[in-house]
């Protein structure tokens, strides 16, 4: 999760807000994650604003 696109492309601007929400959020992302795997629900992570 380095934020690095894997497909396609992606305007700067748009690029650096994820980045920095995906910074903000990384603990909760690496926990959905780990949920994902074992087939539990995901919590809830806000949005962007």
């Amino acid at each position: 999760m380095d934020g690095e696109l894997t497909d396609g492309e992606m305007p700067k601007k748009q690029l650096k807000l994820i980045s920095a929400w995906t910074e903000l959020h990384k603990d909760e992302l690496f926990a959905n994650w780990e949920l994902a795997m074992s087939e539990q629900p995901l919590y809830k992570i806000d949005p962007l604003r």
